[in-house]
């Protein structure tokens, strides 16, 4: 990605693109969609047909998300690109295509927005906003709306408050500024429905908590309680009746351990494992996930293992391991 090099003139170029281009859009973000990913994707869609233009928007929305889009609002993954396409890649590295779902992006000729806050990121896009100390890429597109000329709505608020709220940690996590409390003042008088937001994230299914009860059983407190991690497998979720969708907030639970710097939730597949982490202090996730592979933020991160448990858990010992002793070198010489 080359040009302007500030957040507005970014968020400008990002505009005139979406805007000259006279073909589709079609709006993707990352694998295993969060609410940050679902909500910017909502937000922008909602913006963008708003302005009348075609857009798909292509995404598998996990169970616990499923109360948030309209019928119709989203369409199955892409197995071909229409023709004259645009991508606009949200709250995900563009130049990842293994990592953005809903269309094959490795075979796309076509241009190409990105907007994300990942310190990853490798800013290679027909034109893209990429800038880590926003907390969530919903402020972003909030942000991207008004140089689309786009007015808030309540339709286009509540997802991206959805979007703010899931990736600030209800306004817990450092990462927050005062901007943050701007932008979400702005969605809330523009109609964003908090509360109902925070009823629909806060309900569980049954098998949430049968699943819960089996991850309890795989608990481990590792380096002297800084670390706490958990395993959950297919075999698991079957005597549950439960679904992969349920495991998603478990590493958050494991986070709150006292003591806990690091949370780990292994997602164990079979051939392969996925990792979730969440660290705190001076501790890095996303230092973890890169030696893995992987990438995210530095409190939250994840990575994807292709080999079978027993070859993968050795790698993330040692990537926990390496990253504890730079942690720990760095505070003493501080």
């Amino acid at each position: 990605m080359s040009g302007p090099s500030s957040y507005p003139d970014q968020l400008r170029a990002v505009a005139r693109v979406l805007l000259a281009h006279p073909g589709p859009i079609v709006v993707l973000a990352h694998e295993n969609p969060d609410g940050d990913a679902l909500g910017s994707v909502l937000g922008l869609t909602r913006a963008l047909r708003a302005l009348g233009r075609e857009v798909l928007a292509p995404m598998s929305v996990p169970r616990y998300l499923a109360f948030l889009p309209e019928p119709g609002e989203l369409s199955e993954p892409l197995t071909a690109w229409p023709a004259g396409a645009l991508a606009a890649v949200l709250d995900v590295d563009n130049n990842d295509p293994a990592r953005v779902a809903g269309a094959d992006l490795s075979v796309f000729e076509g241009p190409v927005v990105n907007v994300d806050h990942h310190g990853t990121n490798a800013r290679r896009a027909t034109a893209g906003v990429v800038e880590p100390s926003i907390p969530a890429a919903a402020m972003m597109v909030a942000d991207l709306l008004e140089h689309l000329n786009v007015p808030l709505s309540a339709e286009i608020a509540t997802p991206l408050m959805l979007g703010l709220v899931t990736d600030t940690g209800s306004f817990r996590f450092d990462s927050v500024t005062p901007e943050t409390f701007a932008c979400a003042a702005r969605l809330r008088a523009a109609g964003a429905r908090l509360g109902w937001l925070s009823d629909q994230l806060g309900r569980n299914p049954r098998t949430y908590y049968t699943l819960l009860r089996e991850v309890l059983g795989t608990l481990e407190f590792l380096h002297g309680g800084r670390v706490v991690l958990a395993r959950v497998t297919e075999e698991m979720l079957s005597r549950a009746g439960a679904a992969w969708d349920d495991v998603e907030n478990y590493v958050g639970t494991l986070r709150n351990a006292e003591g806990a710097e690091l949370a780990v939730m292994i997602k164990d597949y079979g051939e392969r494992v996925k990792v979730s982490l969440r660290s705190r202090g001076d501790l890095s996730a996303q230092n973890i996930a890169v030696a893995l592979g992987g990438g995210g933020h530095v409190p939250a991160a994840g990575a994807t293992l292709n080999a079978p448990y027993e070859e993968a858990r050795p790698q993330l010992d040692a990537a926990v391991a390496a990253e504890l002793a730079r942690a720990d070198g760095a505070e003493r010489r501080a």
